[in-house]
């Protein structure tokens, strides 16, 4: 287990990692009530949130945003394996820090996040949604990022600001417009929770979209509408985030060739795998290499 406490401006920024090869269990609580919104990377790990005789639990965390007010009443309960991984941030500011922080962030929210302003519980639950490809991209950089001291908490800083401003974006948007996936039956959208984790285990030979359907027993319309409605993304387009998101660790972390990073991943040609890794991150994958 690996936990990063950073203090930014009236924020606390905590990053937390782990990848027991064995079942494990990790609990934490917060010293005071505040306000949070924790982003779950690339990992899968279950989550139980405890409150006096009050539980609830997670089993699909991965890219999931989860905000909400706790006070020290509250444990959080990790549950983690070898294939299921815990890679979380979380950005949390304390209820009397509200109208001290900077760029208006106190009104933003008090008008979006109201019910956790004004809390009526230990554990008040705020909006949940799935991660824009972008806002993917940026936590695992977080996480995977190699930087020290100074430059450390300037990354930290610039990052953290972009990703709050993501959130807030996409809050608005589910504030303007009922979010369709509110409408998908309990028993379809644990098959859209299961066809996400048959891509990300099958990165290199992927099931095309009828033996996806198959698969889960959810017609291939269904399935195509109500992933892009759920996860905010087309089947396949999540699909290839996934595998450039890996190839991306793969090139940081292991001593593999260019090619051989893009075949793990199921890219047969180099140019367009070179291609699509610039678009998504900003840099080619030889840049990574270095």
């Amino acid at each position: 287990m690996t936990r990063d406490i950073i203090d930014i401006n009236d924020f606390t920024i905590l990053v937390e990692t782990s990848a027991a090869q064995e079942a494990s269990v990790d609990s934490c609580a917060f010293d005071e009530p505040l306000i949070a919104v924790a982003f779950y990377g690339s990992g899968n790990v279950d989550l139980s949130v405890r409150y006096g005789e009050k539980q609830k639990g997670f089993s699909h965390t991965k890219s999931m945003v989860l905000s909400f007010y706790a006070d020290d009443q509250v444990e959080f309960i990790h549950h983690v394996s070898a294939d299921k991984p815990l890679r979380c941030i979380v950005i949390a500011t304390a209820l009397r820090n509200l109208e001290y922080l900077p760029y208006q962030e106190g009104e933003l929210f008090s008008q979006l996040l109201s019910q956790l302003v004004n809390p009526t519980d230990h554990y008040v639950e705020g909006p949940l949604f799935y991660m824009t490809p972008e806002m993917q991209t940026i936590v695992d950089q977080v996480i995977d990022n190699q930087y020290q001291g100074k430059a450390k908490m300037l990354f930290f800083r610039s990052q953290m600001t972009v990703l709050l401003a993501h959130f807030f974006g996409q809050l608005s948007s589910l504030n303007e417009v009922e979010s369709p996936s509110r409408g998908i039956k309990d028993d379809e959208r644990e098959k859209l929770y299961q066809a996400k984790e048959i891509l990300t285990a099958n990165l290199e030979t992927p099931p095309s979209l009828t033996e996806l359907s198959k698969q889960i027993g959810l017609n291939s319309f269904k399935l195509k509408k109500n992933f892009k409605e759920l996860f905010g993304v087309p089947v396949f387009k999540y699909l290839q985030n996934e595998r450039l998101t890996k190839a991306h660790t793969l090139l940081q972390n292991q001593d593999l060739t260019i090619q051989e990073a893009a075949w793990h991943v199921g890219y047969d040609s180099l140019s367009s795998f070179s291609n699509a890794f610039a678009k998504k991150f900003g840099v080619r994958p030889s840049e990574v290499k270095r």
